[in-house]
């Protein structure tokens, strides 16, 4: 039986893959740039292999960048009005290992391989290097011309309610379930103590913590974000394994162990708890490979986003510059 899942989930991404989504298609640098997709991996892994929560900053790097003109590279671009100096993205990490991707191309192949998707194919690649499932990703983007700090107000929000987060996402395409499967992600990486603290001790300017935090979670959260303590402080977005793809996230949220209020309010709604529910399940069963088979589709949905190619935008010679 699971031999048959697997076989089904390697045709269907087969699948989405060849027939790619806004004019991308598999193998896109086949004959361009054969190795492409091998020095991305490999640079990956090298940065993974000294830190494994690099993982995380490589899938949230992509998000971020398909949010704001599309999956174009535009988050990359340095300079004070750039989109990744907005307060959403001062958080961001993982830059130096696109450089260094980058880099390593642009000596093989000059000119050839965008940043846009250096960037989607490191964020397969830290989720397959974390136990997550891997997939064929369309290739062929290029990068954008236009970069600013403005434009990225529009970012999903750990504050964000469920109908502003669904609207948000609808915006881009993208429905209910893409927006559960994906907020998934959160099943590796961290988060300061400043984009939740409030959850803690004056939620809502009541004076009390957020009523849906299951109370022994609240203990643990507190202690490790005190009301007056540093707010650069890191927390795990899953409690469990912050490290592994899986899906004890869901499981969290389900509990009341949701670390943002934007992850605990997906089981507080009719729209997406059973989404969430039917992730939860039981970890290491069927419904495990579900969200194994889900995400993938969801990422390549993303990842398609208001793409440019053809003769769109440019190939960046040094991804945190324009031309």
């Amino acid at each position: 039986m699971t031999l048959i899942v697997l076989v089904s989930v390697t045709i269907l991404f087969m699948g989405l893959s060849a027939q790619g989504q806004g004019g991308l298609k598999a193998d896109f640098y086949s004959s361009t740039c054969p190795r492409a997709e091998a020095i991305v991996r490999s640079t990956v892994e090298t940065h993974f292999n000294r830190d494994p929560t690099i993982a995380a900053g490589m899938l949230r790097l992509h998000f971020h960048d398909c949010f704001v003109q599309g999956c174009d590279g535009s988050v990359l671009i340095t300079g004070a009005s750039a989109e990744r100096n907005a307060l959403p993205n001062l958080g961001l990490r993982g830059f130096e290992v696109i450089d260094d991707a980058k880099t390593q191309l642009e000596a093989l192949c000059p000119d050839v391989v965008s940043c846009a998707d250096i960037l989607a194919l490191a964020a397969r690649d830290a989720v397959d290097l974390s136990d997550g499932p891997s997939w064929s990703v369309p290739t062929g983007r290029r990068d954008g011309r236009i970069s600013s700090s403005s434009e990225a107000a529009n970012l999903p929000s750990p504050a964000d309610p469920i109908a502003t987060q669904t609207q948000k996402f609808a915006t881009k395409g993208l429905d209910d379930h893409d927006l559960v499967t994906l907020v998934g992600g959160h099943t590796i990486g961290q988060t300061d103590c400043l984009f939740f603290r409030y959850r803690l001790y004056n939620f809502t300017a009541t004076g009390n913590a957020d009523p849906t935090i299951n109370q022994a979670f609240l203990a643990q959260l507190q202690a490790l974000c005190p009301q007056n303590g540093d707010g650069s402080k890191r927390v795990a977005l899953d409690k469990d394994s912050q490290t592994k793809f899986d899906v004890s996230f869901f499981k969290n949220v389900q509990d009341g162990n949701g670390v943002l209020e934007s992850d605990q309010r997906l089981w507080g709604d009719s729209a997406t708890c059973t989404i969430v529910q039917n992730y939860a399940g039981n970890i290491r069963g069927l419904l495990g490979l579900r969200f194994d088979f889900e995400f993938p589709k969801a990422m390549i949905k993303m990842s398609s986003i208001e793409v440019k190619t053809g003769t769109q935008g440019e190939i960046r010679k040094i991804c945190s510059k324009f031309n």
